[in-house]
């Protein structure tokens, strides 16, 4: 399916090499769910097809001439655009990762993921979810645990598991596993951390993690 209401996914995509441009919307447009509604090659670009078009993703490069990925990715988030920012980037670094999440990323993928890569994360973009690369995840964690400010919430050493490997991007069923603990269980805890952090998904446990400065 398409999005959990069956519509196609509209996608922008920025990116200043063209060949690299074309491959990745290629690959989109094969996919057969999603509709790239523009091609753009800098960040005024990027900007103005997001604003005119409103597309559900916009697959940005980080290093776009004239505004680069987090400045096009800032004013979608200040300006309460629709549009979720998935950012495409040569650069791994955590705290570029760990930047580009804190500005309300939906994403961040290494350029030189696989394109089946790149169309599952549009797609699950789409849908609401977050999506970082397993091989940044490592980064972005230590990012967290480097920039930790203390915090009075208290979690108990099985919730601190469960949000570390929200961050990781793990899931409850791949939790349970590692932990021995059931998915019952699992879920439990999950809720608690919920209610401590105030927050109602995992994505948002994990931006909260990262402003209160939980992880450690």
């Amino acid at each position: 399916m398409e999005t959990d209401s069956g519509t196609r996914v509209t996608v922008v995509v920025a990116d200043d090499h063209p060949v690299y441009r074309e491959g990745i919307t290629r690959g989109l447009l094969l996919d057969g769910r999603i509709d790239v509604v523009a091609e753009v090659g800098d960040g005024p670009a990027a900007l103005d097809a997001v604003r005119r078009l409103e597309p559900r993703v916009a697959l940005i490069d980080y290093r776009l001439p004239g505004l680069d990925g987090l400045a096009v990715l800032h004013a979608i988030v200040r300006d309460r655009l629709p549009t979720r920012a998935l950012l495409l980037s040569a650069t791994t670094d955590g705290a570029v990762v760990y930047r580009a999440v804190q500005e309300g990323a939906a994403g961040y993928l290494a350029k030189d993921a696989k394109r089946s890569e790149i169309v599952d994360a549009v797609l699950k973009v789409a849908r609401g979810g977050q999506v970082v690369s397993e091989d940044l995840s490592g980064g972005l964690v230590e990012q967290i645990r480097l920039r930790a400010d203390r915090d009075e919430t208290v979690l108990s050493d099985r919730e601190r598991q469960v949000l570390r490997g929200f961050a990781e991007g793990k899931s409850i069923p791949r939790l349970a596993d590692e932990l021995y603990l059931g998915a019952s269980t699992v879920k439990t805890h999950t809720q608690r951390l919920y209610e401590k952090l105030g927050v109602s998904d995992r994505a948002a446990a994990v931006a909260e993690a990262m402003r209160r400065g939980l992880l450690e």
